[in-house]
């Protein structure tokens, strides 16, 4: 029997207004296992490891490491006890060098004077032991998301970490770098580490992870080895219901020209280029996706088309008319809705009520004009059916959006985006990080709105199962173009588009056809 490394017993958690984030919840994690942690957003799978890694205190309950009843004070306390944390995002410092990333901390030097050499011997041999290769001297922006993930991984180990917290390890990476990852944490199990798995993949629990504990509203409502476990059953388990993950499509039928873009380029302040010469077009009633690693462009590609960034050069047309010299506003009157990646930066007012939230984009539109006023009871009662509509768990329209979980809080921005009338919707990693309940929800709407209202959506995702379960056309950007354009969708793996996705492979403009 292996050792146990880690005990949780019986942790509440109850913040000062009133929420319960944990109630009485117990997890135990021995050496040589990968054990998953599991919930839809606001199960309180957060609040959890952040009591673990000593960013939150609690009421009621106990921690023991290797037997030992501790309290842990902050990180670097966690750290010293041998837990260690890789957030989703990571935290690196991108103008340093990978051995300056690793050893940030815990510098070698003498008289406060920096010895770089040591630090990279530091880095090579901790690369060799863990099996995880990196190239020390290289800077941290120039190298992939799969790398960067190494470099977070070195930076626990090299701490004499035995217990790791992973949040969503995968959310960023191909299927080959997340085949790669699964390989060096086998390694670590193999070696008696112990390692918490948070994730929304189920396929990927499955596949890699031992036991599972799941949290429904701050408490345990199921543990399990995963070999007695299927995905309906974990599904089930985590949202208490029966949860149907995939559509019956339809074919699209392809209406009037929507969004077309001609010859775009984005170029930002220090004469990086982002999106080189795109040319593409997105129909009524069709959902057009784009896959492709981190950082190739998608995400100012989305930004320029919605108003967020201006073009460099080229045009984008949206129901034939040009979005150059219009301000965000005047665009979205052209018929543009907008799903951010970054939902509490651009997605929603933190501090703002739901109903400010969802409201927001009407106040000055004549949908709940009474002659020169604004009928707020018409809007109260419209912001209550996107309630109901949409599924938002609040306990009030006036509820503060911060209050609520991710989950919700992205279905109250695609309530009101939904909602707003537009006849183009740029969703931008809709159901990064979010539970399958809402992922389902959100899929359900996507075609919905194409189908049933003929809306044109660009669906720009790093989950690739959702590119290619929900995509009627897809398209792979890499640094900034497009590779690859696929039509049939029914012959593509993940595995293939991963191959674009790296610069494997790469079509060219012959063989990927009409885009328009």
């Amino acid at each position: 029997m292996s050792k146990e490394l880690l005990r949780m017993e019986n942790i509440t958690k109850i913040y000062s207004n009133g929420f319960m984030a944990n109630k009485d919840v117990s997890l135990t994690v021995h050496e040589g296992e990968i054990h998953a942690l599991l919930g839809e957003n606001g199960a309180g799978k957060t609040t959890l490891m952040k009591i673990l890694f000593g960013l939150e205190d609690y009421q009621e309950g106990r921690i023991l490491i290797r037997g030992e009843e501790v309290r842990i004070a902050n990180p670097l306390d966690a750290i010293a006890k041998g837990v260690g944390m890789v957030h989703q995002h990571f935290m690196l410092m991108e103008g340093l060098t990978v051995a300056e990333n690793i050893v940030l901390g815990i510098e070698p030097g003498k008289a406060g004077v920096f010895d770089k050499e040591t630090a990279v011997k530091m880095t090579l041999e901790a690369a060799e032991k863990y099996n995880l290769p990196v190239v020390p001297n290289a800077l941290v922006r120039d190298i992939s998301v799969g790398v960067k993930q190494k470099v977070e991984l070195l930076k626990a180990l090299i701490r004499g970490v035995r217990l790791l917290v992973l949040d969503e390890p995968t959310a960023v990476l191909t299927p080959q770098e997340t085949r790669e990852l699964f390989v060096q944490l086998r390694d670590l199990r193999s070696r008696g580490y112990g390692i918490i798995f948070i994730s929304h993949k189920l396929d990927e629990v499955m596949e890699i992870c031992d036991n599972v504990t799941v949290l429904r509203r701050g408490r345990v409502v199921g543990t399990g080895r995963i070999a007695d476990l299927d995905e309906k059953k974990l599904s089930s388990m985590i949202v208490g219901r029966e949860v149907v993950k995939t559509v019956d499509r339809e074919a699209p039928r392809r209406g009037d020209l929507v969004l077309e873009v001609r010859n775009l380029s984005y170029v930002d302040d220090i004469g990086k280029i982002h999106v080189n010469d795109l040319t593409f077009a997105v129909h009524a009633g069709e959902v057009v996706g784009i896959a492709g690693i981190e950082g190739n462009g998608q995400t100012e590609l989305s930004e320029v088309i919605t108003g967020l960034r201006p073009a460099t050069k080229g045009d984008v047309m949206i129901n034939g008319q040009s979005i150059k010299g219009r301000n965000i506003d005047q665009i979205r009157k052209l018929g543009v809705a907008h799903i951010s990646e970054d939902r509490l930066v651009y997605g929603c007012a933190p501090d703002l009520s739901v109903w400010d939230n969802i409201a927001s984009i009407y106040l000055s539109s004549k949908k709940f004009a009474r002659g020169p006023f604004l009928s707020k009871r018409e809007l109260n009662k419209f912001v209550d059916e996107c309630i109901e509509e949409f599924e938002i768990a609040t306990e009030s329209r006036n509820t503060p959006v911060r209050l609520l979980s991710g989950g919700n809080i992205q279905k109250v921005i695609v309530a009101r985006e939904f909602t707003s009338g537009a006849n183009l919707i740029v969703a931008n990693q809709p159901t990064r990080g979010i539970d399958v309940g809402t992922a389902s929800l959100i899929h359900k709407l996507l075609y919905k709105y194409t189908r049933e209202k003929n809306v044109a959506v660009l669906l720009i995702s790093s989950d690739l199962n959702e590119l290619l379960n929900h995509s009627d056309r897809l398209l792979v950007m890499r640094k900034g173009r497009f590779n690859a354009h696929f039509t049939d969708l029914s012959r593509v793996t993940d595995e293939l588009l991963g191959e674009y996705m790296l610069g494997v492979r790469s079509m060219t403009e012959e063989e990927m056809g009409n885009v328009l």
